[in-house]
């Protein structure tokens, strides 16, 4: 199948129509657009809460009438177009999200600066943007830019297949420029639904406290998911604070907790200060979960901790017990090979394309993540590297990640990333970024190197060259520790030095 929008774009489903149609007669799709789940659970629960947030608390009925009335300021755009949503977390993303499927269209929902927003609507030919900030202007193809409180007729509903394209997930990666992925309703609720739910294990109502934006790959089930396809409650706040998250916990009562490992690891210093009995799970996902920070939480929460390693092209798996693996592929969600060392996926989550640029697939329609990884005797998975993440020294090839995983064992560092310095002799020298414990002093490079070697056994040409210690790591729009801040302050620091 290949949809065009009414700007140009193409989105050409890479995998066979006779495989997603098995996939739908097995289960594992609703087979619904997210319009028509999201009614359905408006009318059986409509006094049930759907989202909590700063500004209080909005039952399904009350949320469904704002949607329809953003709905009806969407008059005139429908299932040929792409709308961009740049709306920070609360009950007015989730609106901006839900009417744009109930118009039908393809939903665009970003974080970022105004660069980003300008390169993302542009290289998707957005029709319309709804934002809460000024938005871009010169972009031809962008008709109209609303405020999420705009308001219009009566609004009705649209047929739209399944199949066709619901949302594009953004997310940073080895290019330059936000990378695009688009999913179809089916991928959404189904196949993201499927690994949510079995996350959730048995919960009979999820009350979910999401603290990455629901714009983010991870955080992207909030409004699809856990609202459309089962009708739970999403906890939301505007930005992330530990002790408010904590806050929240403890007023709310969710069920479980979504965060990256950074926002855990804040949490968990201080949850000794409120109730946190109502939690089943702490979900930890966008970025590697180190094992202090694994350690930390099952302490302070005493509950399982759930590591999901995934990819915003379609490749979802988890466990509670990170420590042996990444967890076993789930058929409902994603079969996963392993392919010349490289980790690959096809399932029902598995997404359309890639928007803009060529989708990395193997015949069939098998994803490519560009991590390596290979599967024990067991049949669990184990990630090794992130292909794509490598500094050159010299020629030489490392791994920050294996360098960081070593580092996070010291036991005065709260937080560790090793980031490339250019240098003119050897291309790239290895920066190790740390964040002391309270109450430990900062380590000195000797220090840490002399741990690597001797007691990580981390060999010499891996070690790192330059040290940047700081209080607390800068973080993204999603939530995850901001490489690309670390590599510049770590340039601004040592890039002259060598």
């Amino acid at each position: 199948m290949t949809w065009r929008s009414a700007n140009g774009v193409e989105l050409r489903d890479l995998v066979p129509e006779a495989t997603r149609r098995g996939w739908v007669a097995a289960g594992h799709c609703p087979d619904l657009d997210l319009c028509s789940l999201w009614r359905d659970r408006v009318a059986r629960h409509p006094r049930r809460t759907a989202v909590v947030d700063e500004r209080g608390a909005l039952d399904y009925a009350s949320l469904d009438a704002e949607v329809r009335r953003l709905a009806g300021a969407l008059h005139g755009f429908g299932p040929a177009d792409i709308i961009g949503v740049r709306v920070p977390n609360g009950r007015d993303a989730v609106i901006a999200e839900l009417a744009v499927a109930a118009v039908g269209a393809v939903a665009l929902p970003f974080a970022g600066g105004l660069a980003d927003a300008v390169s993302l609507l542009a290289r998707s030919r957005a029709s319309a943007l709804i934002t809460d900030s000024p938005g871009p202007e010169g972009l031809p193809h962008l008709r109209k830019v609303l405020p999420v409180s705009a308001r219009g007729p009566v609004w009705r509903p649209v047929p739209v297949d399944p199949e066709a394209p619901a949302r594009i997930l953004v997310s940073s990666g080895p290019r330059a420029e936000p990378t695009m992925v688009a999913y179809s309703h089916n991928a959404v609720a189904g196949g993201r639904g499927n690994h949510l739910r079995a996350v959730h294990r048995g919960t009979a109502v999820w009350r979910d406290l999401v603290l990455v934006p629901l714009s983010s790959a991870f955080g992207s089930f909030g409004a699809a998911v856990t609202l459309c396809r089962f009708g739970g409650t999403v906890l939301l706040m505007r930005r992330f604070d530990a002790l408010s998250a904590l806050r929240v916990v403890a007023r709310q009562r969710p069920t479980h907790v979504f965060g990256a490992p950074g926002m855990l690891a804040r949490m968990a210093a201080a949850a000794s200060t409120v109730d946190t009995s109502s939690l089943r799970a702490v979900v930890a996902g966008g970025d590697v979960l180190p094992p202090p920070v694994l350690r930390a939480c099952r302490v302070a929460f005493g509950v399982d901790v759930v590591d999901v390693y995934g990819s915003p092209e379609g490749v979802d798996c988890h466990t509670t017990t990170p420590e042996h693996g990444a967890g076993r592929p789930d058929p409902a969600v994603a079969d996963i090979r392993v392919v010349d060392g490289e980790i690959c996926g096809l399932g029902p989550m598995t997404p359309l394309c890639h928007v803009g640029v060529p989708s990395p697939r193997l015949p069939g329609g098998w994803v490519r993540t560009g991590d390596q990884g290979r599967f024990d005797a067991s049949g669990v998975l184990h990630v090794e590297r992130r292909l794509a993440r490598v500094v050159i020294r010299g020629g030489y090839p490392i791994s920050p990640a294996e360098v960081e995983q070593a580092l996070g064992a010291h036991p005065g560092v709260s937080e560790v990333a090793c980031v490339p310095v250019p240098d003119r002799e050897l291309g790239e020298r290895l920066c190790a970024c740390v964040s002391p414990k309270p109450g430990h002093p900062a380590p000195d490079l000797p220090q840490l190197t002399a741990f690597l070697a001797d007691r990580q056994g981390v060999t010499r040409h891996k070690l790192p060259e330059f040290l940047l210690v700081l209080p607390d790591f800068p973080v993204g729009p999603t939530g995850k520790v901001c490489l690309r801040t670390l590599a510049r302050l770590a340039a601004e620091r040592h890039g002259g030095t060598r």
